[in-house]
């Protein structure tokens, strides 16, 4: 099975695309994350979207809004209760997970690689297979 991040953006315009593509594929959204860290002393989020793997090629699609969005629990913020409003909307809850900043890897995907490794590890994605 191939998992891969798909980066839309940091969660500023690009949030309503997330929100968008969860709604349209209502049937197919597996879980929702919110992957709080801090980022040069800013406590800020990272929303994620997980699909259910495709019938055809077992690809699984992990659509993120990267260290955007301010943390929640530190501020409130409107970004972040639109994406609460999908949770509602799906009837799921958002996970939350403390993770590292990706500006303490040398290469996003070296950070992406590790991001599957913790949602694996914690079995919110299948192992590869």
């Amino acid at each position: 099975m191939i998992q891969r991040f798909i980066e839309l953006g940091e969660g500023y315009s690009d949030i309503y695309e997330l929100i968008e593509t969860a709604r349209a594929n209502k049937h197919r959204v597996s879980k929702l994350i919110a992957l709080h860290t801090k980022v040069n002393e800013k406590a800020v989020t990272s929303l994620v979207v997980i699909m259910q793997p495709t019938d055809q090629g077992k690809f699984q699609a992990l659509y993120i809004c990267r260290e955007g969005i301010p943390n929640p629990h530190v501020k409130e913020n409107k970004r972040y209760e639109l994406f609460e409003a999908l949770s509602a909307y799906l009837n799921k809850d958002i996970i939350q997970i403390d993770v590292k900043p990706s500006n303490m890897f040398n290469e996003l995907e070296l950070y992406y690689q590790h991001l599957i490794g913790i949602l694996r590890l914690n079995h919110y994605i299948p192992p590869m297979q």
